[in-house]
């Protein structure tokens, strides 16, 4: 590709024109640097560091980071290259083009090496943002083109992706890359269940098309006398990866999932988000249940807009989505969207600058802090991370209104020991929406939790089986120690959670305790509050002997009438 060609395709996302000299010999650096590279795939090497900058421009990058993006693999080729950045381009390129190569530097295998990366992405997050928003560019254009690798190290690469580039997208409320790689991981993954799911989708979408916008010409009447003006109104399909897995929680029913294809409103203010909706309401009959509001209580990324399904007719269901073209902006590219849009034009180094949405990062470095205390092995450090930082999320308050971000499946327990150790240790009992409860309970968004303090209370052994955050279950260990007449964590043995999914009906229980029984497992506590919600797991805590017994326990526990699924997490 000559200099004009990328110019040409530069100038679609509006870089600037003073930028074009400095981005023109940062260009013709990569080329020098890359000239006798191939990929595997036979394509010159430049197509790749090409396709990475103009990505970072389509974010509306600075001309630093689109320079970082076409230099980002030139340091691995030449160190001298490094040098040569830094005297003819400035030092804030050639830092960025070094935290590309630091992050990239890893030579430890297995989990050793996903920890690896995890540790150096997030300690470039704290650094400068920008390094790892190019360097998820970077795994985006090499998941595209990653069809002409070893079908081994292509599944490596795409499990990588779906597990940590992907959970970091979406932690940054990058939500539209964090979607793409998604996919792409799933097209390797899981092929069949990825062809499936697309073929379906294309069936669907013409006649949801159609109907969308028969709703749209109604809608715009409506809206239009209230005197709402819309910025665009538009419509976004499902993406394949987030509709398998409500696929999957759904047992294949695809009248179930409502958004497949979602009605997107994008107005000029928030006042006018709540004037649509109120539009929407008259036009058509809420579902019960499917209102959320994410602009009063926006999502732990920062993500903000409002959600509602609708029946336009009788079992037909409709989503729709209004949000500011901020809100909208934001949605698409996350921590990107900040960096474009700030009031200073000024480049933001570190998280900080980003405000309370991100104090994520932060607590990550405390977290770490505490596991390093008990000498965690890598395997354990890596499966704690994706449990307190990457899973499904929820959000709660506390009494004065402050919302804490935790994964799904957190208690009271995890609530208390986040906020403070103290508060942790000294539980003596918690309020959910005003009302006590135990222990046990598993919180969902929006709940308002309050926890009662005794200065005599101490934490119990129990307590292992009632948290889920390893931070939480850190906390509690160190607690314990303190105490060891009721400690056992001298043992080799390992409690166990497992957690059982399925219909619930009469002698489900006795069935599944008579599986612990026949062999003489003793059960430590036995949770089931879902209130017929077949999405809620009875959740067992045992010791078993060793692995071999868990797994037939579990191989016996899915063979009783009426189990969908079994899970297991070793505390």
């Amino acid at each position: 590709m000559t200099w004009e060609e990328y110019e040409k395709k530069l100038s679609k996302f509006n870089v600037a024109e003073k930028d074009k000299e400095f981005l023109k010999r940062a260009f013709e650096l990569a080329l020098r640097v890359h000239k006798d590279e191939k990929r595997l795939s036979g394509e010159d090497f430049i197509t790749h560091p090409i396709a990475v900058s103009l990505k970072l421009a389509k974010l509306k990058m600075d001309a630093n980071t689109i320079a970082a993006g076409l230099l980002h693999d030139a340091v691995e080729c030449s160190p001298e290259t490094l040098k040569t950045i830094k005297k003819n381009f400035g030092e804030e390129l050639s830092f960025l083009v070094d935290g590309v190569t630091k992050v990239d530097r890893i030579h430890a295998t297995g989990a050793d090496r996903a920890l690896e990366s995890v540790k150096k992405m997030f300690l470039a997050v704290a650094e400068d943002i920008r390094v790892v928003i190019i360097k998820l560019m970077d795994r985006l254009h090499n998941m595209e083109t990653v069809g002409s690798l070893p079908q081994e190290k292509r599944e490596r690469i795409a499990r990588e992706t779906l597990t940590l580039y992907a959970s970091i997208a979406d932690r940054l409320g990058m939500w539209n890359i964090k979607a793409q790689l998604e996919d792409l991981s799933m097209k390797y993954l899981y092929p069949k269940e990825y062809e499936y799911i697309s073929n379906e989708i294309k069936k669907f979408a013409p006649g949801r098309e159609k109907y969308l916008k028969k709703i749209l010409r109604v809608l715009e009447v409506e809206l239009k006398k209230a005197e709402i003006k819309p910025v665009e109104i538009n419509y976004r399909e499902k993406h394949l990866y987030s509709a398998w897995q409500k696929l999957e929680r759904y047992e294949g029913d695809w009248s179930r999932i409502s958004d497949l294809i979602a009605l997107r409103i994008i107005v000029p203010d928030i006042k006018s988000c709540y004037g649509a909706l109120g539009v929407v309401h008259k036009l058509w009959k809420p579902v019960p249940g499917k209102f959320k509001d994410y602009i009063a209580l926006p999502k732990p990324n920062g993500y903000q807009s409002l959600h509602t399904s609708v029946f336009t007719e009788p079992r037909v269901i409709v989503e729709f989505q209004i949000r500011t073209l901020e809100m909208h902006r934001e949605a698409e590219s996350g921590i990107a969207a900040h960096w474009a849009y700030s009031e200073a034009g000024k480049p933001k180094r570190g998280f900080k600058s980003m405000g309370k949405k991100f104090n994520w990062i932060s607590q990550l470095q405390d977290w770490n802090k505490e596991l390093k205390k008990e000498n965690t092995s890598s395997e354990e450090f890596l499966e704690a991370l994706k449990i307190d930082f990457f899973k499904d999320r929820i959000f709660v308050l506390t009494p004065k209104g402050d919302v804490i971000d935790l994964p799904k499946g957190s208690t009271p327990l995890d609530f208390a020991y986040h906020i403070h150790s103290e508060i942790g240790n000294h539980a003596s009992g918690a309020k959910i929406n005003g009302r006590m409860m135990s222990f046990s309970w598993e919180l969902r968004s929006g709940n308002v939790v309050e926890i009662i303090t005794q200065k005599n209370k101490k934490p119990s052994v129990e307590w292992l089986t009632l948290v889920r955050t390893a931070l939480a279950k850190s906390k509690i260990r160190q607690a314990l120690r303190i105490y060891p007449k009721k400690s056992f964590l001298s043992s080799d043995k390992k409690l166990a959670e497992i957690r059982i999914y399925g219909k619930n009906r009469i002698g489900f229980i006795k069935d599944i305790t008579s599986v612990f029984a026949k062999r003489k497992i003793n059960i430590q506590n036995l949770i089931s509050a879902r209130s017929g919600s077949e999405e809620v797991p009875i959740r067992v805590t045992c010791v078993p002997k060793d692995k071999v017994e868990l797994e037939n326990i579990v191989l016996r526990l899915k063979k009783i009438e009426g189990v969908r699924k079994v899970a297991f997490i070793l505390k």
